[in-house]
């Protein structure tokens, strides 16, 4: 593979020592709430797992995968501004499009290498024309890039892997200038672009960030207001964590088990589902970017787009909610998720809307909200006047406080169904609302260590909040490997069905004394304040 000169020096490129996510950039990217992430490659074809099927593949196959996908592939559904418009109902705020994924296959005219979209049927941009149609439509532009490149690696005669210390770009001096010169082309040739999502091998010894240390300075020296989601800040991939996270944050989440086109054996995730983690990482105070794999023939499977336009029907009623918003004093009360207005005393909260038919009243109450002389309360996307068919009705929303808390009755007003059944959560704006409890923090701590008896969990009761006591405890489950990211989460269990008081801040513990010190666990500590039950970030528990 032929090599190619830096367009500057590599010293020079990298001469901001201090450069990194600027504030008001981060501040920005969290008011955006909503990313729509698009995995589209060349090997869609097969419907398989993206690029990955390289790794521990024969001479043969790979031989086939670099010779032969290229020659058929040709999207001629592919019309990224019908992806846009219905992107731009369903919330999205950003889009982050695979530019390079593993493969080294890119979606965009480089002079870098042959293995690229031009060289197909096709022989047209994909990146040029997503970027024009998206910010057409008002939405942020941002690239994945995948430091990996099996094709180059293939043909520099290097075993293909992604944990070996010979294929990271660090210790990989003409894959690191490869994955150099392709940033500049996409950060140059293409406008603005305001995200940038890496995907780096690591391993124990090289920490990912290290990985792309070079590559994130010369994506600011290039651009200083791009934002560096992956390899700067947290990207929980496939859940979404118990806490809320310090700062900014990114989860990212198939609509089913598989992040490009999956053509058969596909279970996908419910609208409700995909509504549902929405909300709750909104809640925790990230931002929520949400996977399609569009087909082969670049049309969008009818399965996410059915799940996109569930999307814009709820987006249409509750934008406001997800928006520029941030957590709340707590997350949630059971079933009942809070955000916050960014930059007023406004609190949204998310009642399940599986029990709650139209022409229907419900009765909420809140213990972490506090109603004032000039609180508002009303339900999102309705009139609180009319019912429809029902002129004997005036579905005004009432409330009032209470002992037990902030006592809201409401009705749901507006017809979104033909048979009036919602299923997805109704939004309760609360204005003028002030905290109605003062929480209790916890941390849960991470120096379990196993002993005859089992392993000895420990925890920091940091402050008991405005209660005089609280209850604490500890709640466990097997912790998935990484082969099964896809499958659901075992449900907690309590470690002792008794939990202890506890009238001041300090430590506790216990021990977990059934499991099997073979295999992965993962703990949390649990605290119940009076009005509400909290816990701590969950923990790995490591086999002995």
């Amino acid at each position: 593979m032929k090599r190619f000169a830096m367009v500057c020096s590599l010293a020079a490129a990298l001469s901001a020592a201090s450069a990194a996510n600027k504030p008001e950039r981060i501040e920005w990217f969290r008011d955006l709430g909503l990313g729509l992430f698009i995995h589209w490659s060349v090997d869609s074809q097969l419907t398989s797992v993206i690029s990955h099927s390289m790794v521990g593949a024969d001479e043969a196959y790979l031989k086939r995968y670099v010779e032969e996908l290229p020659r058929s592939f040709n999207p001629k559904e592919f019309d990224p501004r019908e992806w846009a418009r219905v992107a731009r109902l369903a919330g999205f705020r950003y889009v982050v499009f695979t530019a390079k994924h593993h493969s080294g296959f890119c979606m965009f005219e480089t002079a870098t290498t042959d293995f690229n979209i031009m060289n197909t049927p096709f022989g047209r941009d994909a990146a040029a024309e997503i970027a024009e149609a998206f910010r057409a439509e008002g939405i942020a532009v941002g690239w994945y890039f995948s430091p990996d490149d099996f094709h180059f690696l293939y043909r520099q005669g290097t075993l293909i892997s992604r944990l070996r210390p010979e294929v990271l770009p660090p210790n990989n001096p003409e894959l690191l200038e490869l994955n150099l010169a392709q940033e500049r082309e996409l950060m140059t040739k293409y406008g603005r672009i305001d995200v940038v999502f890496f995907d780096p091998p690591t391993n124990a010894a090289v920490p990912r960030d290290d990985v792309v240390a070079e590559m994130k300075e010369l994506i600011w020296e290039l651009s200083p207001d791009t934002v560096v989601t992956r390899g700067e800040i947290e990207t929980p991939e496939q859940y979404t964590p118990g806490v809320p996270l310090e700062g900014a944050w990114e989860g990212n989440m198939t609509m089913g088990t598989q992040w490009q086109y999956r053509g058969t054996n596909e279970h996908y995730k419910s609208g409700g589902e995909l509504i549902g983690a929405w909300i709750e990482t909104r809640a925790k105070g990230g931002n929520f970017l949400l996977n399609i794999g569009p087909k082969p023939d670049g049309a969008l499977a009818i399965e996410q787009e059915a799940r996109m336009r569930e999307m814009a029907l709820w987006n249409m009623v509750n934008a406001e909610a997800v928006g520029a918003v941030r957590p709340w004093v707590i997350t949630n009360e059971g079933s009942v998720w809070f955000t916050k207005a960014k930059d007023r005393n406004t609190v949204y909260a998310f009642v399940p809307g599986t029990d709650w038919t139209w022409g229907t009243r419900k009765t909420v109450t809140l213990k972490s909200v506090t109603a004032r002389e000039d609180t508002r309360v009303r339900v999102l996307g309705q009139n609180d006047t009319v019912l429809e068919y029902r002129t004997d009705v005036t579905p005004a929303t009432e409330w009032e406080q209470t002992p037990e808390g902030l006592r809201i009755r409401a009705y749901r007003a507006q017809r979104l169904y033909n048979d009036r059944r919602w299923p997805n959560p109704v939004v309760l704006k609360i204005e003028n609302a002030s905290p109605g409890l003062q929480p209790p923090e916890v941390e849960t701590l991470s120096e379990a260590l196993w002993g005859p008896k089992g392993a000895k969990l420990g925890a920091e009761l940091r402050s008991l909040g405005d209660a005089p006591s609280v209850q604490v405890g500890f709640e466990y489950r097997r912790r998935k490997s990484t082969a099964e990211m896809y499958e659901p989460d075992d449900p907690w269990k309590p470690v002792s069905r008794k939990m202890t008081s506890m009238a001041a801040p300090g430590p506790f513990s216990t021990v977990l004394g059934r499991a099997d010190p073979h295999r992965e666990w993962e703990y949390r500590a649990v605290v119940e304040h009076p009005k509400v039950r909290l816990y701590g970030q969950s923990v790995v528990l490591r086999p002995k």
